[in-house]
């Protein structure tokens, strides 16, 4: 490499080129040679960079658009869910205040029956005492009206004889026969 930086160093002390030869100072050559080069760029390439440039100019401006046009649409959309949040809480508040009133109706309307309910078997258990009070005491009535009566049937067997038996037939026949005369 130092070679061939050696062979353009050496080509400013040529003989023949005395009128015509490389500038060696690095200074004076960079500026030159950086304006020619600037000069060629910006003859060139003003056309390119401008097109460049409106190119990107172009698309920031169809990104810009594009997101306006996508936060109008997020904003319409989050008014349309704002909206269906504000209806399906009201319609939530409806539900819960009516479920509310059901349940306390249904609870009411339970208790009511059940209250019924009791006083039905209240009843029921109250007639079912009275009729097995009533069945009882009849069957009381029952027993003591038969052994009255056999009590009763005891004594006049054992009182009755032949003679007071016959006379009670007479007697009974003679009530009959006037019962009868009376009827005609």
């Amino acid at each position: 490499m130092k070679n061939v930086t050696d062979s353009f160093v050496s080509l400013g002390h040529w003989p023949s080129a005395a009128s015509f030869g490389f500038n060696t100072d690095i200074l004076a050559t960079n500026l030159i040679n950086l304006s020619v080069v600037l000069g060629v760029l910006i003859f060139f390439g003003k056309g390119v960079l401008s097109d460049l440039l409106d190119n990107r100019k172009q698309r920031i401006l169809n990104t810009i658009r594009n997101s306006e046009e996508l936060r109008e649409g997020a904003i319409e959309q989050l008014e349309k869910a704002r909206a269906r949040l504000r209806k399906v809480e009201i319609e939530a508040d409806e539900f819960r205040v009516n479920g509310y009133s059901e349940i306390e109706r249904e609870k009411l309307n339970l208790i009511d029956s059940t209250y019924k309910t009791l006083e039905q078997l209240e009843n029921y258990k109250n007639e079912t005492i009275n009729f097995e009070q009533q069945k009882a005491s009849n069957q009381v009535r029952q027993r003591v009206f038969q052994q009255a009566l056999q009590g009763a049937l005891g004594t006049l067997n054992s009182c009755l004889n032949n003679e007071l038996h016959l006379r009670t037939i007479s007697a009974n026949i003679g009530i009959l026969a006037a019962m009868k005369q009376i009827t005609d």
